[in-house]
C-alpha cells in the first residue's frame, strides 16, 4: 500500500547522498604503502584466493593522484614519515586511510626513537586493523566496514551538521567512574 505500488516497474528511488556514497564505496582504488611484514598479507589479499576485485578494488594504484584509499601496512620509520605524508597530500579528496597491523596502529613492539608510534600522528586514520600480521580475511572485513562508512557519509551542509553533532556528543559524555586521590570511587 506504499508508493512502490504506484510506480512503474524499473523505477528506483534514492537520494543523491546514497547514490554518491554507493559510487564512492564501489570504486575504491588503493594506494598501497607496504613497509614491513604486513605488506605480505596485503599482497595475498590482492591475489586470486581473496580477490579484492570483488569490492571494486580492481587495481592498486602506483600513483597517489589516482588513489582514494591508502593502506599503510607495517611500521613507519621517522625517515619514511614525510614521504607518507607527501603521498597522502597528493591523493584527491575524499580520501581514506587504513592502518594495517599493530605497528602502523601504535608502533607495535618497536618502542624507540626510530619508529613512529602510530601512523595517526602523520595522517588521519579511518580504520585501525589490529594483528601482527593481520590475516587477509581481517583486511577484507575492514574494507567492508570502510565501505559502510563511505556509503553513509553525508554531503555538503549535512556533513557539517553531522560533524557538529558528533563533536557535541563527545563533549557531553561523562566519565564512567571518577576516582579521587586515594583511589576510592566517588559518586
Amino acid at each position: 500500500m506504499g508508493i512502490e505500488e504506484k510506480l512503474p516497474s524499473g523505477m528506483l528511488l534514492t537520494t543523491v547522498e546514497k547514490a554518491v556514497g554507493w559510487g564512492r564505496a564501489s570504486s575504491l582504488w588503493p594506494a598501497t604503502f607496504g613497509l614491513a611484514c604486513c605488506a605480505i598479507e596485503l599482497m595475498a589479499t590482492g591475489g586470486p584466493k581473496y580477490d579484492m576485485a570483488r569490492w571494486g578494488m580492481e587495481r592498486a594504484s602506483a600513483t597517489p593522484r589516482q588513489a582514494d584509499l591508502m593502506i599503510v601496512a607495517g611500521r613507519v620509520s621517522q625517515k619514511m614519515a614525510p614521504v607518507l605524508r607527501q603521498i597522502y597530500d597528493q591523493m584527491p579528496d575524499p580520501k581514506w586511510v587504513i592502518a594495517m597491523g599493530v605497528c602502523a596502529s601504535s608502533g607495535g613492539m618497536f618502542n624507540n626513537y626510530a619508529i613512529v608510534q602510530g601512523v595517526d600522528h602523520i595522517v588521519p586514520v579511518d580504520i585501525y586493523l589490529p594483528g601482527c600480521p593481520p590475516r587477509p580475511e581481517m583486511l577484507l572485513d575492514s574494507i567492508v566496514k570502510l565501505h559502510d562508512k563511505i556509503y553513509n557519509t553525508k554531503l555538503g551542509v549535512n556533513r557539517e551538521r553531522e560533524i557538529a553533532e558528533l563533536e557535541e556528543q563527545k563533549l557531553r559524555r561523562l566519565p564512567l567512574v571518577q576516582v579521587d586521590g586515594r583511589g576510592a570511587e566517588e559518586q
